[in-house]
């Protein structure tokens, strides 16, 4: 067997935390590939190291002394490294990045320095070769992930090598610039690397015990998933549930490699298993609950409209044309309305609402803004019946009103929508009925 270990931020915040990832690896032979990312915070007052490398990078860039902050994160890796007794000395690497800084060599640059330094303390403390990233993950001249590529070269990199410490979170491009996915990109890199080596496993090591049914602040103590499809993860990572980037999914799904979201602070825990396709019944009739502030629905009114070829097009183009992604898009007889993110569409409202009255000459428009967006999951859902009442009963008691409601044709997944000020207490309500109740 042969697996990939990623250990997130918190897993690897301080010497401590790293001793705890090391004895991990150690335990099982098969732990072979490990993905580091930056330290994360030690506790609630502390910052994480990638965003002190970013403020290091801002403050080059406004031609301000950085020296204090990059000082500082040179303290929080010696600090590691003298905690786990290791005669190590970053010197030339933090020199390195010095130079770098001065030279405008990127954000991107700064912030993948967070991965790269870890990777190398955790490399010589395990005795696992060190594999850099910018040398095996590919992106394109305009900063897009090249996955075929890197796989080819990853794969055949990873070959001659039976143990290495590969950085997550970046890669770069044909010109050798540093390239990074978005935060949290760690995750990716893990998968990217189980895919290349055709891994038995994927363990992804985090601050929590599995993926939880729903968001910890707002439901004290949610259960945990036992086991959960990939397909059922991308819709509550999607929505905004953290436990796992949501573009992670994508390279292992691919080859059917199962991924195991386990806790470092308590390593004997199963965890959940995140997998292509189980017969495994839910305990619970939905999966999780996961979702968003922020969005606005743009509703628009034609009479006929269901019978005007290219309507819907039309009204989408406007949004096209201002670089404005829609997320649902429910519809009636004579209406639609689309859901779009408030933040993106507030400095181009009147241009798209202009746009489309323009192309589509609809007989009213209207704009609902602060509203929340919640996704009720479960691969169960279709077999149970009366599932969508109880949803909707569960809302009507806690006296929420309903503003959207979508469901995809696979029948796994509900959309509703509600006002921003109702979310919380709507996820509350949601997982008192399916949990709390047992129904």
């Amino acid at each position: 067997m042969k697996k990939v270990v990623k250990f997130g931020g918190s897993s690897l915040a301080s010497a401590e935390q790293f001793k705890k990832a090391a004895d991990i690896v150690k335990s099982d032979i098969s732990r072979r590939y490990v993905v580091p990312s930056a330290p994360g915070k030690r506790d609630s007052k502390d910052t994480k190291v990638t965003d002190l490398l970013y403020r290091c990078y801002d403050l080059a860039e406004a031609g301000r002394n950085y020296h204090e902050v990059l000082f500082q994160i040179r303290g929080r890796y010696d600090g590691i490294i003298k905690g786990l007794g290791m005669d190590l000395d970053l010197s030339e690497e933090f020199a390195e990045i010095e130079r770098k800084i001065d030279a405008h060599a990127g954000k991107a640059y700064a912030a993948s320095r967070g991965e790269y330094l870890n990777g190398k303390i955790m490399a010589a403390y395990l005795g696992f070769t060190f594999v850099d990233a910018a040398e095996v993950i590919y992106f394109n001249e305009d900063g897009e992930f090249e996955p075929e590529l890197t796989d080819k070269v990853l794969a055949e990199k990873l070959s001659g090598i039976e143990k290495a410490v590969i950085p997550g979170f970046y890669g770069a491009d044909p010109e050798g610039r540093i390239c990074t996915f978005s935060r949290g990109g760690s995750d990716i890199t893990g998968s990217i690397v189980a895919r290349a080596i055709k891994a038995s496993l994927y363990e992804n090591w985090t601050d929590v015990s599995g993926f939880l049914l729903t968001d910890p602040h707002i439901v004290k103590d949610p259960v945990i998933i036992n086991i959960i499809t990939y397909k059922e993860l991308r819709e509550l990572s999607y929505m905004g549930a953290g436990v796992l980037h949501d573009e992670a999914i994508f390279p292992v799904r691919k080859a059917g490699i199962p991924i195991n979201i386990r806790n470092t602070n308590d390593p004997d825990a199963p965890g959940t298993m995140i997998v292509k396709t189980t017969g495994a019944k839910s305990r619970y009739t939905i999966t999780g609950i996961a979702g968003r502030k922020g969005f606005v629905a743009v509703n628009v009114e034609k009479d006929r409209m269901n019978s005007e070829i290219g309507f819907g097009r039309k009204v989408l183009e406007a949004f096209e044309k201002y670089g404005i992604s829609f997320e649902h898009m429910p519809s009636g007889i004579d209406t639609l309305s689309v859901f779009v993110e408030q933040e993106a569409f507030e400095p181009k409202e009147q241009a798209v609402l202009a746009a489309i009255n323009r192309m589509a000459a609809p007989d009213v428009i209207s704009i609902d803004t602060d509203l929340a967006l919640i996704a009720v999951v479960g691969r169960s859902m279709k077999d149970a019946r009366g599932t969508a009442g109880r949803v909707f009963a569960s809302l009507a008691h806690a006296r929420i009103n309903v503003r959207m409601i979508d469901q995809g044709s696979d029948e796994e997944n509900i959309i509703i929508g509600v006002k921003n000020d109702d979310f919380e207490p709507a996820i509350r309500a949601i997982y008192s009925i399916f949990v709390d109740t047992r129904i």
